[in-house]
């Protein structure tokens, strides 16, 4: 399955082209952390990782994104440009949380087993907030995403047995569930999904239609419920 993946939600923006050749399965990725100016570098990106691929978009099987938790506008980047390049190729959407590409990466970098630990990713969301999801080995849901006080986070580590907690919460949310003892590893707090990782995840996820984003507080801007009063003339 030729995989096209991109995400924009969080820190950085990311694109990856994963696709069979003779020589088995092959990945080409850029990553740039970012934290404005994820939709001017999106498309050029995609642009960049297929043509450096000599992949064709007539190949590509599953075009996946990331559909948040993450800021309200670089949510809406990633799952708008999956839409768009849905509805001109004809290719299914998959998406998945954000959360869940930083826990296949931190799996990855782990450079041991799992085991029966779990991954808390938690990523800092401002205004004393975290993004929240747990994860078993393979990256998979043990739990639903949340915006969790660090507090409340650290609370329900205590509940999972031993967890390494991951992400930019990662030291927050660990030094206080080790405070109140649990069984908690603070690793990684720089980590960022990265394409690459979701592209090895998309074969595994159902195709989504609509493509949803997934938006765990609103927007900081909120519409006006009634005119404003004008000043005759």
């Amino acid at each position: 399955m030729n995989v096209l993946a991109f995400d924009t939600c969080l820190g950085a923006v990311s694109a990856a082209v994963r696709w069979h050749a003779d020589d088995g399965w092959q990945l080409r990725e850029a990553y740039k952390p970012r934290s404005t100016g994820h939709a001017e570098r999106l498309m050029p990106m995609i642009a960049e990782v297929m043509e450096g691929g000599g992949v064709a978009f007539s190949t590509i099987d599953r075009i996946a994104v990331t559909v948040g938790p993450g800021g309200f506008t670089s949510v809406r980047i990633g799952v708008a440009a999956a839409r768009a390049l849905a509805l001109a190729t004809g290719k299914p959407v998959v998406g998945t949380t954000s959360l869940a590409v930083v826990a296949h990466r931190a799996e990855d970098m782990l450079g041991e087993p799992l085991g029966e630990r779990q991954i808390m990713v938690a990523v800092d969301a401002g205004r004393g907030a975290y993004y929240v999801q747990t994860f078993a080995a393979g990256a998979v849901e043990t739990g639903e995403p949340l915006l969790l006080t660090a507090q409340e986070a650290a609370r329900s580590v205590g509940r999972r047995g031993a967890v390494v907690v991951v992400g930019t919460g990662a030291q927050a949310v660990a030094g206080l569930a080790k405070e109140a003892g649990g069984d908690a590893e603070a690793r990684f707090p720089d980590l960022q999904p990265h394409a690459g990782n979701l592209a090895h995840l998309a074969p595994r996820l159902a195709p989504i239609t609509p493509v949803r984003p997934l938006y765990l507080r609103p927007p900081d801007a909120r519409a006006q419920v009634a005119p404003l009063a004008r000043t005759p003339p």
